[in-house]
């Protein structure tokens, strides 16, 4: 979700309904160093309510010192920490999805984070492990529990499989089984509300993290809180009022960001907007050239705002599917699950990633 999750997309989602909108993943290092692109990252709009971060970290120090930042001087109201990341960049490092293979060094930094953290909950999100050969999500959980983890949260997929295949719901289930004083939260395939009502009636969990599902359907948080309090959702949008809605998109990140950066970050969005309508290539290609909020407008414009939202566009996946792939590893890895530290490779300032 990187480059998604920013200030102005939690804010649209938060117009659609409730839920606990969580930034865009942040280096540890770089908040304890100062960076200017992970401070910026860090931003919230002056209204959000609460104020959730979430956090990338291998080193107990600089990441309990990055979470001593983020509550005494950005007042933040929740720290999820990700270690689900399956990228190659972050695990030949061993960090990521990777480094919960390394039990105490995993331990150590869920404490640091915990201890530092005071009455700010902390909450881990985490994968099956780094492949069916090497799973770790039901220790991982235990362990997280045992550190004072207010929440647990498993995207139910190997990081081998990055974002391909179907997402195990059966791992939620036994994650579930073993961890029992703290919530159970489950990731993967939603993709509607009625997939979350699916899985937590099959897995038993108590809530769920909503990832690619959100992309190009930010009302979907409409309809969970719909599905949630007993009610049916709402109709669809129509393509006309995607338009509207893509426009909204693009003012709130021009907004925040300025111009023209915050148009260019626009710029990925019109493919997931309108995946499953009718809209022909040159359309689809101006959309993802445009240059401003006018020139959307305009674009909008030359939509057949009639058009009902397409059955079949619900399921569509949308942002990363690719996979499966050997997940990059330092040499020996997994030779020791002890291990108290990693290489400064894997502390660099990963944001966003």
């Amino acid at each position: 979700m990187a480059g998604v999750t920013n200030a102005p997309f939690r804010r649209l989602c938060r117009e659609f309904g409730a839920g606990l909108y969580v930034s865009e993943m942040i280096g540890a290092r770089g908040l304890v160093e100062r960076n200017e692109k992970t401070l910026a990252l860090a931003r919230y709009d002056g209204d959000e309510v609460p104020r959730s971060i979430q956090l990338y970290g291998t080193d107990p120090v600089s990441l309990g010192e990055a979470v001593s930042l983020l509550v005494n001087e950005q007042g933040v109201d929740h720290i999820d920490m990700n270690f689900g990341c399956p990228m190659g960049k972050v695990t030949r490092h061993g960090g990521g999805a990777a480094l919960p293979w390394k039990t105490d060094l995993f331990r150590s930094v869920v404490r640091a984070a915990v201890s530092n953290a005071g009455e700010v909950p902390v909450t881990i999100k985490f994968r099956k492990g780094i492949d069916d050969g090497h799973l770790t999500y039901l220790e991982t959980g235990r362990i997280a529990e045992e550190e004072g983890a207010a929440a647990v949260a498993l995207h139910a997929r190997t990081a081998r499989q990055l974002y391909s295949g179907d997402a195990d719901w059966g791992a939620i289930r036994r994650l579930k089984e073993v961890v029992g004083s703290i919530p159970v939260l489950g990731n993967g395939d939603l993709w509607t509300a009625d997939d979350a009502v699916a899985m937590m009636e099959s897995t038993g969990c108590d809530g769920v993290v909503v990832g690619r599902g959100s992309l190009g359907r930010p009302w979907l948080f409409r309809d969970l809180a719909d599905v949630f309090a007993g009610r049916n959702p709402q109709e669809p949008p129509s393509l006309g009022e995607v338009g509207e809605i893509m426009v909204r998109h693009a003012r709130l990140l021009v907004d925040h960001f300025g111009d023209p950066f915050g148009i260019n970050l626009f710029r990925k969005h019109p493919s997931w907007y309108l995946k499953g309508f009718p809209v022909g290539p040159v359309l689809r290609d101006a959309f993802s050239r445009v240059s401003s909020v006018e020139e959307l407008n305009d674009l909008v414009g030359k939509l057949d705002a009639d058009v009902p939202f397409p059955a079949e566009a619900h399921r569509m996946v949308r942002g990363h599917s690719h996979g499966p792939r050997p997940v990059r590893l330092p040499h020996g890895f997994l030779a020791d699950r002890r291990g108290g530290h990693l290489d400064r490779g894997a502390e660099e300032a990963v944001s966003g990633g």
